[in-house]
């Protein structure tokens, strides 16, 4: 109920007011049946803006910290969260991780759609980085289409570090829905999920036009000089990007 109530009357009009999103290739969205909707994760800003603009309803993962916080201010967040359609997921572990393919099996079953980002964590810097395998093993356990998704713009919109949105357009791509019954039965192969999930990486990066980093995310993070998040390699503050 608070779902649609978030979607339809107090969050989803706002922001497409605001932020006037394009959105290109909402037709590679099943009307029904479970799939998963992955993308790259640019911004605070992607959790709300994605769901706002699709049609079906559609849970993602979530860190467990936006679930945590402290008094009654961690308690309102927390069932923001959920009423927005989001899961709590402890990434720390590699029973984390399971936890995490069990929940979004989970919501699969049910015949729903799966958002996922599967570099783990807000890219720092605007480029693409390397995606963990958890998004093919829900794929081939579970039999289901992945959608590649691309949020363009909304790393210049609300970069790491800052609280409030600028108000600017952004461009929502979908791609074409990538089929991987051929893996099936080998979600517990190395090889074969390592490939499925660059094959996810790849179709993102085409839609994205984002430069690729072949490392995770999180430990590229742990490398850079405090300070410098938030902005892309080697440009000047206020400079934009080109959409492709």
């Amino acid at each position: 109920m608070f779902y649609h109530v978030l979607k339809y009357v107090l969050l989803g009009p706002v922001l497409r007011l605001l932020f006037r999103p394009v959105i290109e290739g909402a037709e590679h969205i099943p009307d029904d049946g479970a799939a998963i909707v992955a993308g790259n994760h640019l911004s605070f800003s992607d959790h709300f803006l994605m769901p706002a603009v699709l049609k079906r309803r559609i849970t993602f993962l979530a860190k467990a910290e936006y679930f945590t916080g402290p008094g009654v201010k961690g308690r309102l967040t927390a069932a923001f969260f959920r009423g927005a359609g989001q899961i709590p997921v402890d990434r720390s572990g590699r029973e984390a991780g399971r936890a995490a393919i069990r929940e979004g099996i989970g919501v699969l079953e049910r015949g729903e759609l799966l958002g996922i980002y599967p570099e783990g964590t807000r890219s720092h810097d605007g480029r693409l980085y390397k995606g963990k395998v958890g998004v093919a093993v829900m794929a081939i356990r579970a039999r289901v289409p992945v959608v590649p998704c691309a949020m363009v713009g909304t790393f210049e919109v609300q970069p790491p570090g800052r609280r409030l949105p600028r108000l600017r357009p952004v461009t929502i791509r979908f791609g074409e829905p990538l089929d991987f019954s051929r893996y099936a039965g080998l979600e517990n192969e190395k090889a074969a999920v390592r490939a499925v999930t660059d094959e996810i990486m790849y179709a993102i990066l085409r839609l994205s036009g984002q430069e690729y980093v072949d490392e995770y995310a999180v430990k590229a993070k742990k490398a850079i000089p405090g300070g410098q998040q938030g902005r892309l390699p080697g440009r000047r503050r206020g400079q934009r990007t080109r959409e492709r």
